[in-house]
């Protein structure tokens, strides 16, 4: 088995992140099968290379593999820029031209960063959110789009949703919830929007299809508040383009950092995969980002595309036996206790704990 994986380092710091989590995948890959990466530019790295944030190459290469892992893109020196090119419309593009719909994000709240949470530790306790964000719909891609000069100036967007399209992300969803806690969240916001009217029908009559679910239906103003409440009463969340957004940033707060949170885009031509976290221009360059978010993805990445659950789960045990450890980079730094290390610092704790593990069981 070869595994072919398109790179695209991206910006900021996502150059620094990607190198972890591409040691980490080669070291998992080593005598178990092989792996094949190949960089690509995209955001503002492409545009100062070409003249363009998502170059045909870098789309063209990304079909043609197995996976796409994706760093960060963006920049503040990018901002005047007109909207076509800034490097987040790469980010949007290269999801539609991938056709991933569904974006998992899974958000746990490891006993070990604790400390580093804004909640108490008794709301944390127990709490392990998966998310499917539906990634192709929405005021994100609907139209029409876009400013009006007037007089008086005014902007428009429009929000889209056919019952496909709900329809294909609740089964992602449903098929998810049977392999964990059997629990479904669907979040909307029924009492004012007609998409979101359309989509609780739709999830609804998608629930009979799977009778060992448990569904249930909450506003997004509701979730919010409950997610930083009692977030251990969600076990899968599933819900549209923009409102996943905003809860799976607030989720971070049940990890300590955003810096933690992994995703995976499934249900197109090629599955993506990256870090939720954006490229932090202020810390780029100095060798201080958070890698963890990276890593985990890279074990969503072997889950998903690879089918290696083992493989998998032996990068996830390593986060959080290093965590445990106390090692933190400066994101999770809370108090003089815990081991404050670097990006590459923390990239080669993960590999020795995985070197650790198969030692152990080598003798075991």
């Amino acid at each position: 088995m070869t595994l072919r994986i398109a790179v695209l380092p991206g910006d900021g710091i996502g150059p620094e992140v990607t190198r972890q989590a591409v040691r980490v995948l080669q070291a998992t890959a080593a005598g178990a099968f092989q792996v094949r990466c190949e960089e690509f530019p995209i955001g503002g790295n492409a545009i100062q290379q070409f003249g363009q944030p998502l170059p045909p190459e870098t789309l063209s290469k990304c079909l043609e593999s197995d996976a796409v892992l994706l760093g960060a893109v963006g920049g503040p020196e990018y901002d005047p820029l007109p909207r076509a090119m800034k490097p987040e419309t790469a980010l949007l593009a290269l999801r539609k031209g991938l056709g991933g719909y569904a974006n998992l994000r899974p958000a746990i709240a490891y006993p070990a960063l604790a400390a580093c949470s804004p909640l108490r530790p008794e709301v944390l306790q127990g709490a392990d959110v998966l998310f499917v964000r539906e990634l192709l719909g929405g005021l994100y891609f609907g139209e029409p789009r876009g400013f009006r000069d007037g007089p008086p100036p005014d902007a428009r967007n429009t929000m889209i949703y056919s019952e496909p399209e709900v329809e294909r992300v609740a089964r992602v969803a449903f098929a998810l919830a049977q392999t964990r806690r059997r629990k479904l969240t669907s979040v909307d916001k029924a009492n004012v929007l007609e998409c979101s009217q359309l989509w609780r029908r739709v999830v609804t009559a998608v629930a009979r299809d799977y009778p060992g679910v448990t569904l249930e239906h909450q506003l997004v103003d509701s979730c919010a508040m409950r997610l930083v409440t009692a977030p251990a009463s969600f076990d899968v969340v599933v819900t549209e383009n923009l409102f996943g957004d905003i809860l799976t940033d607030e989720a971070a707060a049940l990890t300590g950092s955003l810096g933690m949170l992994p995703s995976a885009t499934l249900g197109g031509a090629v599955d993506l995969y990256e870090p939720i976290h954006g490229s932090a221009p202020d810390i780029a360059g100095k060798g201080i980002a958070n890698p963890l978010g990276a890593i985990a993805t890279v074990a969503m990445l072997l889950r998903h595309t690879a089918k290696r659950e083992a493989e998998a789960r032996a990068i996830e045990a390593a986060i959080s036996q290093v965590l445990q450890a106390g090692y933190r980079t400066a994101d999770l730094k809370r108090g003089d206790a815990e081991r404050l290390v670097g990006t590459e610092q923390m990239g080669d704790l993960v590999l020795q704990a995985m070197a650790n593990s198969r030692a152990q069981s080598a003798r075991g």
